[in-house]
């Protein structure tokens, strides 16, 4: 059931209907159950997994809870972290390890006939993996009181807007909301709206509408010429922010509507000046989780430069890894790894907030293109696709397609329209005081006319599902 879908429309009119007529008990059993029927709807056979992974990480952090043994906290800690990352692994990544050995043994001349599964991805299950595993290191670690009510943590849990594509949350953020009562007022409606407004047209009307030209240019980059390939992953960047960051603005704001704020996971990234900024401002959720839970648990920057620069480059790798069970993300990972390991090596590379504005409009420039070159392999299929798709690109004699450039510079400034407001106020909408009622209204009927015109009829899934 996609978000931009009519059956999702109907679907969360009548939770709401449903939901602002009951009190706070019902409202999060109600809850509970469309979630689980929001997860069957993509494919009913993989609640077992959810409530397992559910199960085992609740009574894990009530063992840790209630022990003081430390060896019993730690006996739980690992017995809830393998039965979170084994299925992860066995679902994601068994064909992926099996198929790279098969190849390695192959180089020696040794027979590389082994079994392989094409097994069905679970969708989500990267995200609520990783929402598990944060609560339990958190119960360890006696940042967060195990959860003592099976309903909330398992609402924690499968809380449907953020189930299949996050934002991950923390315990500490989620749980208090889902645990109080709930008084939704005029502004959260007015947020909610104004929030998912804004995420439909950076899906519908931006993301999908230019990913057909995306697919086309990597589909046979033989046939496109170099600088028109340069512009296709100009427009793979605006695709894969406007489909997520709109994926993101949709979820919170249905979130909102029920009086429960997720946490933001962008920050208009693309106005960055530096890589480390920008991995502050693109899916903080998940990139403050790899720095909690991995990068300061490798070490961080406590042990000197070639460990920080080790435990960067692990960090990365495996965050690439997290997306993809192909080599092509590995090299996404390594390629923000070195570029996060240069920032911290040399000197200046990273802009203090009184530089000149032209010197910031250079570091954000260059910012953006180091990112542009790494979407070149989260996007390819392969290692071989994208060596084709930046091969033909180095050949910069053919002819710009003017209906393509033409689309490149409307879908950017469309982007930069929308996100420039929102990265000078650091606000999640734009910032129009309600007194100031014509001008909202102009605004955000701009909006409903730019996704009533541009926007795509058909729902297209979103790229982030597949992780």
């Amino acid at each position: 059931m996609l978000f931009n879908s009519l059956s999702f429309v109907w679907f969360l009119g009548l939770v709401l209907a449903l939901y602002y007529g009951l009190e706070h008990k019902w409202q999060n059993r109600l809850l509970l159950v469309v979630s689980y029927v929001f997860y069957a709807a993509w494919d009913w056979r993989f609640l077992g997994l959810i409530w397992f992974i559910t199960l085992t990480s609740y009574l894990a952090g009530l063992v840790m809870g209630r022990s003081g043994n430390p060896a019993q906290r730690r006996a739980a800690l690992a017995t809830a972290a393998v039965a979170c990352l084994l299925p992860l692994g066995f679902y994601k990544y068994y064909d992926f390890f099996i198929l790279s050995f098969a190849h390695l043994i192959s180089l020696v001349g040794l027979p590389a006939s082994l079994p392989t599964l094409s097994i069905i991805l679970p969708v989500g299950i990267s995200f609520y993996t990783f929402q598990a595993l944060g609560y339990v290191i958190d119960v360890y670690r006696r940042k967060q009181p195990p959860e003592s009510d099976p309903l909330i943590f398992a609402l924690y849990m499968a809380y449907f807007p953020h189930l299949v594509a996050g934002p991950i949350q923390r315990a500490d953020h989620l749980i208090p909301a889902l645990r109080s009562r709930r008084a939704v007022c005029r502004s959260d409606i007015g947020i909610g709206l104004e929030l998912m407004l804004i995420g439909y047209v950076r899906k519908v009307a931006i993301a999908d509408a230019v990913a057909p030209f995306v697919s086309a240019c990597f589909t046979a980059p033989g046939d496109s010429g170099g600088l028109n390939l340069l512009l296709g992953l100009y427009l793979f960047a605006i695709q894969i922010y406007g489909d997520f960051a709109g994926y993101t603005d949709i979820a919170r704001g249905m979130s909102r509507l029920m009086g429960i704020n997720l946490m933001i996971n962008f920050r208009q990234p693309y106005f960055s000046t530096s890589l480390q900024e920008f991995w502050r401002r693109w899916h903080i959720s998940l990139s403050s989780w790899l720095r909690d839970y991995l990068y300061i648990s490798l070490g961080g920057n406590r042990h000197g430069t070639i460990q920080t620069v080790r435990n960067l480059m692990l960090t990365m790798l495996l965050g690439g890894l997290w997306h993809g069970a192909n080599w092509t993300f590995v090299i996404w990972g390594g390629l923000h790894g070195l570029y996060l390991s240069a920032e911290r090596l040399l000197p200046g590379a990273r802009a203090p907030e009184k530089d000149h504005w032209s010197w910031r409009i250079l570091k954000t420039v260059v910012t953006f293109h180091l990112v542009v070159f790494a979407w070149l392999f989260f996007r390819a299929d392969s290692l071989a696709a994208a060596g084709d798709y930046f091969a033909a690109m180095m050949h910069l004699g053919t002819r710009v397609q003017p209906h393509l450039l033409a689309l490149t510079v409307f879908y950017c400034l469309l982007t930069a329209v929308i996100d420039y407001p929102l990265y000078q106020a650091d606000a999640e909408i734009w910032p129009i005081r309600a007194e100031k009622w014509v001008a909202k209204g102009l605004s955000y009927g701009a909006l409903a006319v730019v996704l009533l015109f541009l926007g795509e009829t058909h729902a297209e899934p979103f790229i982030y599902f597949q992780f």
